[in-house]
């Protein structure tokens, strides 16, 4: 299983579905790697290093099409929401006053490193990585991961952090108990993005209570995929699908709401990139 950065929801789902796929038979021998995340993990299937990956929509679209990609769905697992945390005294209200401020987008290999320049785009903020001087209508931007983003967050040297992941996600909420953060509003880009990248992006509302002081916020969710190599055996792609369907509670991580996950409606929503045909036969077979 590739996974993705530690104390982000990937490495958590999947070192929870590599278990469960060990315990229910599924397979012999399951573990979860930690990876950069969408990208990095698709590598991996592509490269046969990892038969099973999580990767955020966008990103397995435009792989799952490419000649030799080798790449298909198992099903939707749960929706990713995107958070652009900002500290409560940097008097950043929403995306437009990013310009001229410095953004952790996401370290390379991760779908938030794919997104976040969509989002920047869409509020028509141009990026520069001259920390020092950005342009006027930029944003500066460096390419941090969730840890390493949060640690500059807390530290100043970034005014701003992009992550796209599960809710609560794990190191958000822990850095939450040491400096008072804030998430802004990303849902007016959605029109902007559907009209440049289709309709795989959903207006999502991260709940109240999420993450403690920080009141209900509407942003911007993405598909995140169960992938696999399209070559997986029929019988491994069916079984896992049954797991998905009448195992999904022993898949929903401790520090989630459970507000994003599995149900047996979404599975088969991946938004474009094919089923498995194992899968798409293992859910006619469930659902009709």
């Amino acid at each position: 299983m590739a996974g993705g950065e530690p104390g982000g929801f990937y490495l958590e789902f999947s070192t929870l579905l590599a278990a469960a796929l060990e315990r229910h038979g599924v397979a012999a021998h399951a573990r979860a790697v930690s990876t950069g995340g969408s990208l990095d993990n698709i590598a991996e299937l592509r490269a046969g290093r990892a038969a099973f990956a999580v990767a955020l929509a966008d990103a397995a679209g435009d792989q799952a099409g490419a000649e030799g990609a080798q790449i298909a769905a198992v099903g939707k697992v749960y929706e990713n929401y995107v958070h652009c945390v900002v500290r409560k005294d940097s008097g950043i209200r929403d995306i437009s006053g990013l310009a001229g401020r410095r953004v952790a987008v996401g370290q390379p290999g991760s779908g938030t490193s794919l997104t976040t320049p969509r989002l920047l785009e869409a509020a028509g903020l141009g990026t520069s990585a001259d920390a020092a001087a950005p342009a006027a209508g930029t944003a500066a931007v460096e390419n941090l991961g969730l840890n390493d983003g949060i640690a500059a967050l807390k530290a100043g040297t970034v005014d701003a952090l992009f992550w796209s992941g599960g809710v609560p996600t794990a190191a958000i909420a822990a850095a939450q108990q040491e400096v008072a953060l804030g998430l802004l509003d990303l849902s007016a880009l959605l029109p902007e993005l559907r009209r440049r990248y289709g309709g795989m992006y959903d207006r999502v509302l991260i709940p109240e209570g999420s993450y403690p002081g920080i009141p209900a916020v509407w942003t911007v969710g993405a598909p995140n995929l169960l992938l696999c190599r399209r070559d997986l055996d029929d019988a491994t792609v069916e079984r896992t699908v049954q797991l998905l369907v009448h195992n999904a509670g022993e898949l929903i991580p401790q520090s989630t709401l459970g507000v994003q996950f599995l149900s047996a409606e979404s599975l088969i929503n991946t938004a474009g990139v094919p089923l498995h045909p194992a899968a798409a036969a293992a859910y006619r077979t469930l659902h009709g």
